[in-house]
């Protein structure tokens, strides 16, 4: 009997310690995910800023192109640099939605592992799988 209590212990501690290395595996690649996110979200707050920056100096621009209206050559030159800050605002604007929309989901590879974990598990303990 002691060498069959030992067998179970030892099962165990296997079992445990199979547990204790897949947490730390996800909890790895959850630090992974976060950090990842973390440097998009400052990303995206950088583009935000120079669109903001951008877009104050166009209309400030215009407003300086509505006071010099009447005079000749200035009101070319202005329109120039309004025309030029307000496009660099809208490309800026642009890139700023485009980072947006082909950011990956928050997480999606700790999910996805999570999902094989369990699959794995149900296949390994005989139920049927999910066919979700």
């Amino acid at each position: 009997m002691p060498s069959a209590s030992g067998g179970l212990m030892g099962a165990l501690k296997n079992i445990a310690a199979t547990l204790l290395d897949s947490a730390q595996a996800r909890l790895a690649l959850l630090v992974n995910e976060v950090q990842t996110g973390k440097h998009l979200a400052l990303r995206q707050f950088k583009l935000g800023l120079v669109v903001l920056y951008c877009l104050g100096l166009g209309v400030m621009l215009t407003v300086a192109l509505a006071v010099v209206l009447w005079w000749e050559q200035r009101v070319l030159v202005l329109g120039l640099f309004a025309a030029l800050f307000l496009g660099l605002a809208a490309y800026f604007y642009a890139a700023l939605r485009r980072n947006s929309i082909e950011a990956t989901p928050l997480f999606a590879a700790s999910l996805a592992e999570l999902q094989e974990d369990l699959r794995q598990l149900r296949e390994a303990s005989g139920h049927e799988p999910n066919p979700d």
